[in-house]
């Protein structure tokens, strides 16, 4: 499993935090996509290369972080293809991924601390999509950014 990571400035120190994680605890790779320091950014540039990553299935999951997560979040949905959470605490991230197939996950590093920021990237990356149900709903998000999609090339 490939995992892409990204953040803004805000970010940065939670990054580097989280990809050690993933690479020596969680045994899966990663892809950084930046920022690489601290220096001031924008969030959706690197919330757009995160989510590229997966809606192409270059990776298999997205993380990307930012102050609070959610104007990631709203960015990474603007692609097509992705299912993105934003999810400062743990029930939110199971969910997100066992009844909502999420395939990028979105954190606040002024919200969440490592500790818990770490626990919600495993529950994430390793929560499994329950489909059944559930599935039917994701369809239909699906199918609404289609159509949405063929609206604008008209």
């Amino acid at each position: 499993m490939k995992i892409a990571i990204g953040c803004d400035h805000g970010g940065y120190e939670l990054k580097e935090k989280i990809k050690k994680y993933i690479s020596e605890e969680l045994h899966m790779e990663y892809d950084d996509l930046g920022t690489y320091n601290k220096e001031r950014c924008d969030y959706p540039d690197y919330a757009f290369l995160v989510s590229h990553a997966v809606a192409t299935k270059k990776c298999d999951f997205g993380i990307m972080i930012d102050g609070a997560g959610i104007g990631s979040s709203m960015m990474a949905n603007k692609v097509p293809g992705v299912l993105a959470a934003c999810a400062n605490e743990i029930y939110t991230a199971r969910n997100s991924r066992h009844h909502n197939g999420a395939n990028v996950l979105t954190l606040g590093s002024m919200v969440v601390g490592e500790g818990v920021a770490k626990e919600i990237v495993k529950i994430f990356l390793t929560t499994k999509f329950e489909g059944e149900r559930n599935i039917k709903r994701i369809n239909s998000i699906l199918d609404i950014e289609k159509r949405l999609l063929d609206c604008r090339r008209r």
